[in-house]
Order: structure tokens, then sequence, then C-alpha cells
């Protein structure tokens, strides 16, 4: 690697106004590298955040934007083959390498690093588990997919030995079809569910099964896996790949470490593990599973029961989790939800039914991820969206990248939902869905959407509106 004192020196990112890539380079440019890059989409809030670290932005991918003293270029996984900067440094030899493969090098080598990975609540856990390590006065590095408010960025690096990454089964970049966390050295591994997604680069389950198997395969004999004991799939990846020491952490009585106790409130939730009482203020029964498998890394690590339940009474969220928008002069909440897979709609929307007993709950869906805009959960969004008291769905986003036969039909969706009684709107853009949920909408009424994007800024629409 080119470079001085064994790092290099100047970093170009291309698309590095994605979430993640945005959060790392920000983190670089902290821990002292020069930082430049490129997107396509230079946009706020990220454009200002990364300006307000001294970090050059262009506008757009153009051969001409390499600069001559970069040390390395770090590839975005959005970035493919045509790209100008892209054709560019292979043409020309450049140094470049993919964003994983950056953090493994320049920061994980002999660390002990904590990942966590699952379907779903790796954003909410990774951000629990930082913020239990940082409470205890570890001064953890960090890389999340999300911003937890505890920490106020998506990621740090620091001289701690602990370092906790959100690892996600996408594949890592254009010339590296791997998982991303194959990357990331795991000592302390989580892995909180197995389902299907990504359905433009996975065919099916048992593809997703062999992606989390090799993850599992290298984790060292003096690490563990801490694994759901409660699915089917962890337990199957497990048994085929799984060589390093297990723990099962669930409700079921065949697991290592049970989850018990539990009471359910409307702004916190208590439950009970290895003997120890724990109370945070998030509710529902996956952030309960979430929140056993943070302690449990957690006590993994060294941590004393006393320090993380300190740490959990402290815990703020993390934006774009359930996260509250704001509330209207009528008393309606505006609530702003990542989830975009059938099952974690379902479970949001379960722990809003218990943190808002007695109000109407309004789904706002948008169709905008790979796998949700094809009709691969044709079948399972009608019972996920049934769990709300009336329905909006938008177009499904970028419907010609996807082929007629295989896209998501909404009207379906409309249909099975009212068959069962339940108010349901189809409507074509951010705009529409406000005037309708406008005219429909009552005093008290909870509205959670559900997007993976910035669906136009219907929150703030809908506060207006409203």
């Amino acid at each position: 690697m080119i470079s001085t004192n064994g790092k290099p020196n100047h970093l170009y990112f291309m698309g590095i106004c994605g979430t993640a890539m945005g959060s790392v380079a920000a983190a670089f440019r902290d821990a002292g590298y020069r930082v430049t890059g490129s997107d396509a989409n230079v946009y706020d809030p990220m454009k200002s955040f990364l300006e307000g670290k001294g970090i050059e932005i262009l506008d757009g991918y153009k051969a001409e934007n390499l600069p001559d003293e970069a040390d390395l270029f770090v590839i975005g996984n959005a970035q493919s083959r045509g790209n100008p900067e892209v054709e560019a440094v292979l043409s020309e030899k450049r140094h470049f390498v993919s964003m994983p493969e950056l953090v493994k090098e320049c920061v994980l080598r002999g660390k002990r690093n904590l990942i966590v990975s699952g379907t779903h609540g790796k954003t909410t856990t990774s951000s629990l588990l930082a913020w239990i390590l940082e409470s205890a006065g570890e001064n953890p590095s960090f890389m999340i997919g999300g911003i937890p408010g505890n920490l106020e960025q998506g990621a740090r690096f620091t001289e701690s030995d602990f370092v906790v990454l959100e690892g996600d089964e996408y594949d890592t970049a254009f010339f590296d079809k791997r998982s991303k966390f194959i990357h990331y050295l795991p000592e302390i591994a989580i892995v909180n569910n197995i389902e299907f997604d990504h359905a433009d680069i996975y065919n099916d389950i048992d593809e997703i099964k062999t992606a989390f198997g090799n993850m599992v395969r290298i984790i060292p004999e003096n690490g563990v896996v801490l694994m759901n004991g409660d699915d089917a799939n962890c337990r199957d990846v497990y048994a085929a790949q799984g060589h390093s020491p297990v723990k099962w952490i669930g409700f079921g009585e065949d697991c290592h470490t049970r989850i018990s106790s539990v009471d359910y409130r409307a702004d916190e939730t208590e439950f009970e593990i290895e003997e120890e009482t724990y109370v945070m203020p998030l509710n529902g029964e996956f952030n309960v599973r979430n929140g056993a498998m943070a302690v449990t890394a957690a006590r993994a690590a060294g941590v004393s029961p006393d320090a993380i339940r300190e740490a959990l009474l402290a815990f703020v969220g993390v934006k774009r989790r359930q996260e509250i928008r704001g509330v209207t002069d009528r008393g309606i909440t505006v609530v702003d939800d990542f989830g975009h897979h059938p099952t974690a709609i379902r479970e949001a929307l379960t722990g809003m039914r218990k943190k808002f007993e007695g109000s109407r709950l309004w789904a706002i869906f948008e169709p905008r991820s790979n796998t949700t805009r094809r009709n691969i959960f044709q079948e399972e969004l009608p019972d996920a969206l049934g769990h709300a008291d009336a329905v909006c769905i938008a177009a499904v986003a970028n419907p010609e990248k996807v082929a007629i036969d295989q896209r998501l039909d909404t009207d379906r969706v409309m249909a099975e939902l009212r068959e069962d009684g339940k108010p349901a709107f189809y409507e074509p853009n951010a705009d529409a869905i406000v005037e309708r949920v406008k005219a429909e909408s009552k005093d008290g009424d909870v509205v959670i959407v559900f997007s993976n994007g910035g669906f136009d800024g219907i929150h703030d629409k809908l506060l207006e509106a409203l």
C-alpha cells in the first residue's frame, strides 16, 4: 500500500455521499488522513456534513477528477464498470480498494473486532453495543449504518482495542462479490437472525445462509459467535459451518443464554438475561433480542452488568429507527422508520402499538429496496402492513429497473388489505400521500413512514400539512 508510516496519506472516495462511505470518509478525515471524493448525487445532509469536516467533494464522475497525488482510490459498491473514474483508475493501473478492504487494512488488524450481523436489527444492536463500550470508558472505534443518537456520527476510529462494526451480507464491490462482513476479522460475531433479502444479488435463502456461513467459518478459536437460538436458519448455518465456540441466545429452553421476565412498557422494556435484569428505553420483541445480543457481547468484552445497566438507561436510539420526527397541533405523531422487509415492518408496527396504545396507526410504505420492488414478498407484505389500522403505498421506485413479471403488484397488496377491512390507498408519490393522509387522518393518529430512502422529504411535508 502506497503510504507513509504504513498508512496512505490521501484517500479518494468514489461515491462519497453514500451513508456508509460518507461516514467512513469522515472518520478517516478525523483520524488525520487527507480525504477527497466524488459522487453523482451531492446533496444535504451528507454534503454539509462532509464539507464541515473539510472534505472536498466533486459533483459527478469524470476522469479528470482523479487527483494525481492520491495514494489510494476507494471504490464504493454502488460503482460499476462504465463509470469514467473507475475506467480511468483501471486503465492507469492506480491503486484501488473497496471500503471494507480499506477498513480491514487500516483499522482492524490486531484489534478486538465485534461484528453485528443479521437480516434485521444490525444498526440498533451495533449502536447499543458501541454505546455500552463508550459509556464504560473504552472509547471504541465503530462503523455503523446509521447515526446513533449517543454518538452523533456513523463511524469513528480511535486507538482503542475495541471496534464495533455493523456487518452487512451485501456484496463488497463490483470487483469483489464476497459479503462485506468477510473482511472484518471478527473476534465476537453476533448473528441476530437470517431471512431472505437482497434479491438483486442472492437467488434464494440457501445462498444467504452460505454467505453467513462464510463469516462464521473465520471466527477464531479464541472468539465466539452469538447466534439467535430461536432461528432455524441460524441453527442450520452453524451446523454446516461453525468451528468457533457458539452461544445460543433467545427465549427457547435449549438456548445457552435465555431471555426471560420480559415486561413491555410504553416507553421502555425490562428483561432478564444471565441472572441480571436490565431496562432500556426501547420496545418490541425485536428490540429485546437486540438488547440481549448487545448485553451478551458487552459481557464477553469484559463490561460489568452495572456499567451495562447505566448505558442502556441512557441510550437515546438511532436516527431513522422508529424515530419520532414531530407531533402536530392535532396530536398527530410522525415516525420515521428504515424498515423495508416485511418482518421489520411487522415488528416495528407491533412495537409502536405498545408505545402508542389506543392510537390509530398509519403505515406509509415506499417499495424502494432492491428486494421490495420485486414480488419476492408479494404474499408477506399485506400481512405485515395489516398490523396498521390504515395503509398508504407509493409507486414502486425506479420500476424500469425491474421486469414487469418480477415487479411488486401494489394493486394486489391494496386488494388484500381491503379484503381484510383495512383502509388502504395507493398514491403515486409523496405529495399525493400527504394529501390523502391529510384528508383521512384523525386527531391523535400515529403516522409511521417506512422507507430506506429520503422519500421526497415526506416527513416534513406531513408535519406541515397536518
